[in-house]
């Protein structure tokens, strides 16, 4: 996806925070933060389950796009890549956290499955390894989607790399509509986070 904007500078010139996008940041001393950094509107259904995640002991940040009508059901217009993403409260939130866990939305349509990426190695295994075990379907990273730039918001905690999930439309929407597979999902990835 091309973005429309290079940096949050040059978004933050044309959008309007309040109604067009949104940030919010909750500090809990975690060694994991949990972000979606591309929620709302963007891709959606990251910021809830990112929440859902984080649960009340987890430090946790979200960037959302806030008009569906403006911006379309996908707001690509306020997405910037990660590697690219310098919103500066999402930079101070990565740099006060460990290790990083970023929630994204993938758009493929045929399939559900997750694409685990991120620098680094021990917990994408990890992950990859308790989703699979609760029944979720995987991927490898199709190209650009791998998170393995150090630059990417992922990998910028105080350990370097982290990692992010990407999770397929009909994913998001299976996860969305049942209640007993989202508590799956976010108790697999909460256990990954709270044992490294």
């Amino acid at each position: 996806m091309r973005d429309a904007y290079r940096s949050f500078r040059e978004l933050e010139a044309r959008e309007v925070e309040g109604r067009d996008w949104s940030r919010e940041y909750i500090p809990r001393g975690s060694a994991p933060l949990v972000m979606a950094p591309h929620g709302g509107w963007i891709e959606p259904y990251t910021t809830e389950l990112a929440r859902a995640v984080a649960g009340g002991d987890l430090s946790f940040y979200t960037f959302q796009g806030l008009s569906e009508d403006r911006h379309g059901s996908r707001g690509t217009s306020l997405h910037i890549t990660s590697h690219r993403f310098d919103e500066p409260v999402a930079l101070e939130a990565v740099a006060r956290a460990r290790r990083v866990l970023a929630i994204h939305g993938e758009r493929s349509r045929d399939g559900a499955f997750v694409m685990v990426g991120g620098g680094s190695r021990r917990l994408r295994q990890a992950l990859a390894r308790r989703l699979e075990d609760a029944g979720f379907g995987l991927r490898e990273p199709r190209r650009g989607l791998a998170g393995v730039d150090p630059r990417n918001l992922c990998n910028r905690g105080r350990e370097g790399g982290g990692a992010q999930l990407e999770l397929s439309e009909a994913l998001r929407k299976r996860l969305q509509g049942s209640p007993k597979d989202r508590r799956a999902f976010v108790r697999a990835v909460r256990r990954v986070l709270l044992e490294f």
